[in-house]
């Protein structure tokens, strides 16, 4: 074997082991990236810092719909941007933000009583008690109407520890 060709056979384990690394950066950058999205206290976009996806929270309880709200009416409360339907609305929020804002940081409460941080989807809510609440899947929503109170209970018993390990 010339030298030549020697050193071309020494750079082909280098670049398989370089793109050995690519390939797992790719597969892995999901999972970060899905980790990274459930890690603060409010769930916010990490791209525009929009809360619950820039839906109005003070619609759910007005019009009993998700409409998303306007660039016009945003507040700012808890590290997130809010946006709202109108200045009425925005108003309400900035008074009572612990009154409009969903429950938990917009964590789904059914994944919280089984001690897991799953975001919520602003688009697969329910009103309970007066109060917003926000759910992953419209499973666990079906099973949190089911039955409120037991599992509003375990949330709010494993929420201290699981906002704890959030970021703040």
């Amino acid at each position: 074997m010339t030298a030549q060709r020697q050193e071309r056979n020494g750079w082909r384990p280098g670049i398989a082991f370089i793109g050995l690394l690519a390939g797992f950066a790719a597969l892995a950058g999901p999972f970060f990236a899905a980790r990274a999205a459930t890690t603060e206290q409010v769930i916010v976009n990490r791209y525009t810092g929009l809360a619950i996806e820039g839906y109005d929270p003070v619609a759910y309880f007005t019009d009993a719909v998700a409409e998303l709200g306007l660039p016009d009416f945003e507040a700012s409360e808890a590290g997130a941007v809010w946006r709202f339907r109108n200045e009425g609305n925005r108003a309400s929020f900035v008074a009572h933000p612990e009154i409009y804002g969903p429950q938990f940081g917009g964590y789904d409460p059914t994944d919280l009583a089984r001690g897991v941080t799953v975001a919520g989807n602003p688009r697969v809510w329910l009103l309970a008690g007066e109060r917003l609440y926000l759910f992953g899947r419209e499973e666990t929503r079906d099973a949190f109407a089911a039955d409120p109170a037991h599992l509003l209970r375990e949330a709010n018993a494993r929420w201290p520890q699981l906002r704890e390990n959030l970021a703040r």
